[in-house]
């Protein structure tokens, strides 16, 4: 599948202050299936605008500082079984650009009760464990996010994010 087959995506890695990650529930999953907030990048828009815009309304905030973006995108093909996905018919997957930003509100700041809510359940978690609690089509995205941002944990337990 060629690059223009995918969906430019954005995947949004944010860090608390003690170098923990966020991570999700779908709430359109009946089995537990956790993943980052992530979503489409609109035209016109650069990585990092789009993370903050999918970050407001996936989690309902913005309260976060950027840390850095990923210097390479992962792409990942959607399964042939898979339900109702953005773009599912133009697109085979999506093609992803990993953000990583420092949490700067509260944790009651996050809110999933948002205009479309696509969470159920979020929780701080270390970042080392997020491949194996994606889905498993997924997981190759994932592991290159741990990987890419693993120093950043290690750069909190030194001195706080914020």
């Amino acid at each position: 599948m060629n690059v223009s087959s995918f969906r430019p995506c954005v995947a949004i890695a944010l860090f608390n202050s003690t170098g923990r990650i966020l991570i999700a529930e779908r709430n359109d999953q009946d089995e537990p299936c956790w993943q980052l907030p992530q979503g489409g990048i609109d035209e016109g828009e650069t990585p990092v605008e789009a993370a903050f815009r999918e970050m407001e309304e996936e989690i309902g905030t913005r309260s976060a500082v950027l840390i850095e973006e990923a210097a390479r995108w992962t792409q990942y093909d959607w399964p042939a079984d898979i339900g109702r996905t953005p773009g599912k018919g133009r697109y085979g997957g999506q093609r992803v650009k990993p953000v990583a930003f420092c949490f700067s509100g509260r944790d009651r700041d996050v809110n999933l009760n948002t205009e479309h809510p696509e969470f159920r359940n979020w929780r701080w978690t270390e970042l080392e464990t997020i491949p194996g609690l994606i889905v498993e089509f997924k997981r190759p995205l994932y592991t290159a996010i741990a990987e890419t941002f693993a120093h950043i944990p290690r750069k909190a337990a030194k001195k706080p994010l914020r």
